[in-house]
């Protein structure tokens, strides 16, 4: 089903790499952040907050490409050789290291790693508001504007971290009749978890399809909300 009341989706200017640095410039007073934690934890006790110590700092890269076709958003899927989520739809990212000088740095970094993506070809935004994840990270996803010279056949993707990368439509994903809000039930430590999800599914034009869910799905939802707001 639909996630939340009827909403509309963003007008083509709103979709514009100008206009989205003039955002992060000039941000709205206020705007909907969506609750994640229907997002992605499981209903119950062991849910963590987000004053948690135990929570581990992390940075996510929001690559938007330009295109002829308008902006497009770099997606990878996580690769089977991973432990946990192998196959899941992901931005590039992860914990903060040491030497990371800020939350943009360890997403640029992490987006260098992962898929070769080089620092001079991101120019960052802004970011969006931090947020806990039901796998025990705060997150911080920082939105870049990639160079329009970026070819998804040019990335260097690592084989221990990403088994492909792919683009969306940023229009697909600002659409919130896309958005929509699901159930699952899962076992965990013998018994049934419940989870209320949000999920964007998207069929490429030639076939395959991915199914974009949990934490990735909650960051474009809010990304929607930030560019919606007047």
């Amino acid at each position: 089903m639909p996630a939340g009341s009827p909403q509309q989706p963003l007008s083509d200017h709103r979709l514009q790499g100008e206009w989205i640095r003039q955002r992060f410039l000039h941000p709205p007073s206020r705007w909907s952040l969506e609750a994640e934690s229907n997002a992605e934890r499981p209903t119950g006790e062991g849910l963590l907050d987000r004053d948690s110590p135990a929570l581990i700092p992390a940075a996510v890269l929001v690559p938007l490409l330009p295109t002829p076709d308008g902006l497009q958003v770099l997606l990878t899927v996580r690769s089977n050789r991973l432990r946990k989520h192998r196959g899941q739809i992901a931005f590039p990212g992860g914990r903060l290291d040491a030497g990371d000088a800020s939350v943009e740095a360890a997403a640029l970094r992490e987006a260098r790693e992962e898929t070769g993506l080089l620092p001079a070809q991101v120019s960052v935004l802004g970011t969006l508001p931090t947020m806990a994840t039901g796998t025990g990270f705060w997150v911080t996803p920082v939105v870049g504007l990639l160079n329009a010279a970026v070819r998804l056949d040019g990335l260097t993707l690592s084989p221990d971290e990403v088994q492909e990368a792919f683009l969306v439509p940023l229009a697909f994903l600002m659409n919130p009749a896309r958005h929509q809000r699901r159930i699952g039930r899962w076992q965990q430590q013998g018994q049934t978890v419940q989870r209320s999800f949000l999920a964007m599914p998207w069929r490429a034009p030639d076939g395959r399809s991915y199914f974009i869910w949990g934490a990735t799905a909650t960051i474009l939802r809010n990304f929607y909300h930030f560019l919606a707001a007047d």
